[in-house]
């Protein structure tokens, strides 16, 4: 039988659509999950009595045989077969004869596909996670190691307020919290087993779709066999995890790329994760970070894709639903890979602390602090505001630093010290020495449960 079309057909497949339809070429990767999800399938036609005993056993060793086959690269893909789920079961008919034929009892390629991306959500969720908590764990350690180190903060590019480095780091700390716990939600939400949904409507065998949901570590059972088919949520939201932490990564990769060069000369990007010029030789070129830069577009695209296949969609399983599957392997596959290197290349950093004080010293940084001392005193915000910029705009004129201005009141020279300020704004999720100290710890303690 080719792809399913048994005897209804007569005429072969037009070998272009053949080539088009296939898709064994990236669902490939499916091949343990659907062989884990059939011995489960197996053992409960079994414990129902829908297939004997005998039988289920020949089928159990065949997919063992099946598995390692698979593993070892030893099937060929066929395009007239089209799928993983075909492959299993042609290759399972040639090692265990007309057993084989039970294999599909009860079950359709439609709960089969949405059952396996399930679990293969689960997979690489799991990988993902593990890989933004190695990330986190890198900056939480450079954090550490820079707590008393002082920069400019930025807003619109521009220096604007004095920090810590390790409170700027500690930033992307958050963020990549923030996407650990939406992978763990997102795939909360794939946590019940459609197996059993059948094409559309389930079957009329009595199946025990409870028994291989506990067999396949599923919470439950989807309620409604039309939406289980052709639900590809699960995925669309997992993609959107994988575009919104790129989006993060190339945050951080877009400072390592302007903090690198020779205008802000704020951090040494390690070699083992930067190229060299085939023309210039003393050039080291950041690569490593302007390719996850990049590849943040390309996930970006993954979601759009897989979102304009759904977006109009009639119940319940289409073809089109196929072409939801490499969106979501390409974002998968691009982010943990990205996580990975972005985790040595942080690692490998090397910051230049001198430089970063010294940018981090201008009186001009520290004004807030005086417009905060006149208001202590009662003069009213706005009007502390404005008398720090006409003293700001005479210092500029007259070429001196704010703190030189004659006019400046001498009880107000002091707070233009950096480490002041820093030290002054001491709130929760603050810069202050013990907030951002008090922050890595809870990081760390947070890292270690994991």
């Amino acid at each position: 039988m080719a792809g399913g079309r048994g005897a209804r057909f007569r005429e072969p497949l037009d070998p272009q659509f053949a080539a088009l339809n296939a898709s064994i070429g990236f669902d490939r990767r499916l091949a343990a999950h659907d062989i884990e999800q059939s011995r489960a399938h197996v053992r409960m036609l079994r414990d129902r009595g829908l297939i004997p005993t005998a039988d289920a056993d020949v089928l159990l060793d065949g997919l063992d045989r099946v598995a390692t086959e698979f593993a070892g690269g030893g099937i060929v893909p066929d395009p007239n077969l089209e799928d993983v789920h075909m492959h299993v079961e042609h290759r399972l008919a040639g090692v265990v004869g007309e057993a084989a034929g039970h294999l599909q009892t009860g079950r359709s390629r439609n709960d089969q596909v949405a059952t396996d991306l399930r679990l293969y959500a689960r997979e690489t969720t799991a990988r993902i996670v593990e890989r933004l908590t190695a990330l986190r764990r890198a900056l939480v350690v450079q954090a550490r190691a820079h707590l008393d180190d002082l920069m400019p903060g930025y807003t619109h590019l521009q220096r604007a307020q004095p920090v810590r480095l390790a409170h700027h780091l500690m930033a992307y700390v958050e963020m990549l919290g923030r996407d650990t716990g939406r992978f763990r939600d997102a795939v909360a939400r794939a946590a019940d087993s459609p197996l059993g949904s059948g094409a559309l409507c389930g079957s009329s065998l009595p199946i025990d779709r409870d028994a291989t949901a506990r067999a396949l570590g599923f919470s439950g059972v989807t309620r409604n066999s039309l939406d289980a088919v052709g639900d590809r949520d699960f995925a669309a939201e997992l993609v959107f995890c994988c575009a919104l932490a790129m989006t993060h990564l190339s945050r951080l990769a877009e400072e390592i790329v302007l903090w690198s060069t020779s205008e802000f000369g704020f951090v040494r990007v390690p070699e083992a994760f930067a190229s060299g010029s085939s023309l210039m030789p003393q050039k080291l070129n950041p690569d490593a970070a302007e390719l996850v830069r990049a590849k943040t577009g390309r996930v970006t695209g993954d979601l759009v894709a897989l979102l304009i296949v759904l977006k109009a969609l009639p119940l319940s399983y289409n073809k089109d639903l196929q072409e939801t599957q490499e969106p979501l392997y390409d974002a998968t596959d691009t982010l943990a890979a990205c996580l990975g290197v972005m985790a040595g290349l942080v690692a490998g950093l090397r910051f230049d602390t001198e430089r970063l004080r010294a940018a981090a010293s201008d009186d001009l940084l520290c004004t807030t602090e005086l417009a905060d001392a006149l208001v202590r005193k009662g003069t009213p915000f706005r009007r502390a505001h404005e008398q720090i910029g006409h003293w700001v705009r005479a210092a500029q004129e007259q070429g001196v630093r704010l703190r030189d201005l004659a006019d400046l009141p001498a009880e107000l020279r002091p707070l233009l010290d950096p480490e002041r300020a820093v030290e002054g704004r001491d709130l929760v999720g603050g810069p202050a020495r013990a907030r951002v100290l008090a922050a890595i710890e809870s990081a760390e303690a947070d890292l270690d449960r994991r």
